[in-house]
């Protein structure tokens, strides 16, 4: 059975990282992190985390990811998906994949801060997108402590 650690992030898809991150920046207190991209999934990230450094919020911005791209023209800025931290990804999928869940990566991916994700199709879950993440055990080269 799929055991989640705890939510890791919540992602909003945005057309400019760098405004939305000042405004949550200033209403919210939450530091802002280094610009990212990530070149496998064609976007450009920046997390916000809070001071307790708990669930962090991530605005991601396309960088030539079409579905990212088409999401934004057709709903606009806002709630893209939800990110739960796994140990360990491949058995999380194994079980998901054993249980019938549809999903949209088979296997691990990269992802931003050097982690190893993967989504769960919308249609297991009501219509909203689950990321999984196994987070690196090194936060080498991403400008972040680990989390």
């Amino acid at each position: 059975m799929l055991k989640v650690k705890n939510i890791d992030h919540v992602a909003i898809a945005v057309d400019d990282l760098a405004p939305m991150a000042a405004g949550l920046e200033r209403v919210f207190g939450l530091s802002v992190g280094p610009r990212e991209t990530v070149a496998d999934q064609k976007t450009e990230v920046v997390f916000l985390d809070p001071q307790s450094r708990n669930a962090a919020v991530e605005l991601i911005c396309p960088a030539g990811n079409a579905s990212l791209e088409r999401f934004l023209q057709k709903r606009g800025p806002g709630l893209h998906h939800i990110c739960f931290e796994v140990d360990d990804i491949e058995a999380a999928l194994s079980d998901l994949t054993a249980a019938g869940v549809p999903l949209i990566d088979q296997a691990p991916r990269p992802g931003a801060r050097g982690h190893r994700v993967a989504f769960i199709h919308p249609k297991a879950t009501g219509g909203v997108l689950f990321e999984l993440c196994e987070k690196s055990h090194s936060a080498a080269g991403t400008g972040r402590l680990p989390r």
